[in-house]
């Protein structure tokens, strides 16, 4: 059986989990329902006590929304972090601490590295196997957005072609990111620094123009400015990375020009050939490190959170199990007279408990259901705040896990209302017609 389990696509076992979970509370309604027709009766109690139903409806959504937008962000967040990473195959920087390097060439958050070398980088870019070896180099800044230098291949492996007109071809030229606040065509000086820090004069009398836009790529870099290497070292005052007189950007880089960069991003000719430059630039004056396992081991430490996060979820679902079955006990009794009556008329009991039943599983599939809803809208609106807040695109929709947290609620919550359904049948039939 577990090899037959294990043998089965992953949407179809989510599918099998979320029916087996689901499966109890149907099959009671089917035990409970047979050979009777509650569901008119049932119909008339929801319109008469609409307004208490649909109080008790929305306290079920909002709880159930709850657990099911946390569980949704949280896996969002997850895979908007990795998508801004995909790009970054094999990071070289001097040594130090793989997570702040991954989060300034990554994330571009604000950082003081140490640099690679110019005799370092030439080593790299000529080491058999590389494809790319492109500079990152950042500490300047406009009107917030990151001044970051890097070479025009960079822009090509980051997004792609162009959305709108041409990449650098001078050290004077730029390209915006996708929401970057400069337009095509558009002159800026660079700030020294970032945010509150930033010197806006420290680099007057050096001006780019933006000649391009690229396309969207769902991290940070969709809101900065990419200018050459060249021009950011040119603007400190320091030498170009090319020999007096040369005319050029781009590499190859002169070892004895090249002032350094903090970080270089390496891409292999092969994808198995990441391992053995991984391996080969790993020493005592440089590291390498692939930032989708550190990320990974980021979130393998966040494990807990995420088990925190869920365990929330979890024991919300049994407070609001707990209050839909005194909530359920307390609805039974405003609608105890017209049970009396029922009992009065001559139904048989084994129908009044169909009725308070169906009307109690009416009301948990109600919220439930506008739970599912409410919880999407939510984590939709998270996302949007989570995004603009990183820069980290972050898409959060209802999963597999979502549902499966619904149906387990669900069914619990419908064996929980078997209990004021048998109370109802067992009240005192003279005193419920006298109230």
């Amino acid at each position: 059986m577990r090899d037959l389990w294990m043998s089965l696509p992953a949407t179809a076992q989510d599918a099998a989990l979320a029916l087996a979970l689901v499966a109890p509370g149907l099959l009671l309604g089917l035990w409970v329902m047979r050979g009777l027709r509650p569901l008119p009766l049932v119909g008339a109690m929801l319109r008469r006590f609409s307004w208490v139903n649909g109080l008790f409806v929305l306290l079920i959504a909002v709880s159930v929304g709850l657990g099911v937008g946390l569980l949704a962000q949280e896996r969002g967040l997850r895979q908007g972090s990795a998508r801004a990473a995909e790009k970054f195959d094999l990071i070289v920087a001097a040594p130090g601490s793989e997570v702040t390097v991954m989060l300034a060439s990554v994330y571009l958050q604000p950082s003081d590295m140490a640099l690679i070398t110019g005799a370092q980088y030439a080593e790299i870019a000529a080491t058999e196997g590389v494809a790319l070896a492109a500079p990152i180099a950042f500490g300047d800044s406009h009107a917030g957005a990151p001044v970051v230098g890097t070479t025009a291949d960079f822009v090509t492996h980051l997004a792609g072609p162009l959305a709108a007109g041409r990449s650098f071809a001078t050290a004077q030229e730029a390209v915006a990111g996708a929401f970057a606040p400069v337009d095509v065509g558009d002159s800026f000086t660079p700030a020294h620094g970032h945010g509150a820090m930033a010197e806006g004069d420290a680099h007057a009398g050096h001006a780019y123009t933006v000649t391009g836009r690229m396309a969207a790529t769902g991290s940070p870099w969709d809101r900065a400015i990419l200018v050459p290497v060249e021009g950011v070292w040119e603007v400190h005052g320091l030498a170009s990375g090319h020999a007096p007189g040369t005319d050029r950007i781009g590499p190859p880089f002169d070892a004895e020009y090249m002032p350094g960069t903090p970080a270089v991003l390496v891409r292999a000719t092969e994808l198995w050939g990441n391992y053995a430059l991984r391996s080969r630039f790993t020493r005592s004056d440089m590291m390498a490190f692939f930032p989708g396992t550190v990320l990974a081991q980021l979130h393998g430490l966040m494990r807990d959170i995420r088990s925190a996060m869920s365990l929330m979820a979890g024991l919300t679902q049994v407070l609001v199990a707990l209050s839909v079955l005194i909530g359920l006990m307390i609805l039974v009794r405003l609608i105890a007279r017209s049970l009396a009556l029922l009992r009065a008329i001559g139904a048989p009991l084994r129908f009044v408990f169909a009725v308070v039943w169906s009307y109690c599983a009416a009301l948990i599939l109600s919220g439930a259901a506008l739970g599912l809803a409410l919880g999407f809208v939510a984590a939709r609106g998270l996302s949007a705040l989570v995004t603009a807040r990183t820069d980290v695109l972050v898409t959060a929709g209802l999963g597999w896990p979502e549902l499966h947290l619904v149906a387990g609620f669900v069914s619990v919550t419908l064996l929980m209302a078997l209990l004021p359904a048998w109370l109802a049948v067992r009240r005192p039939l003279l005193s419920d017609l006298r109230t």
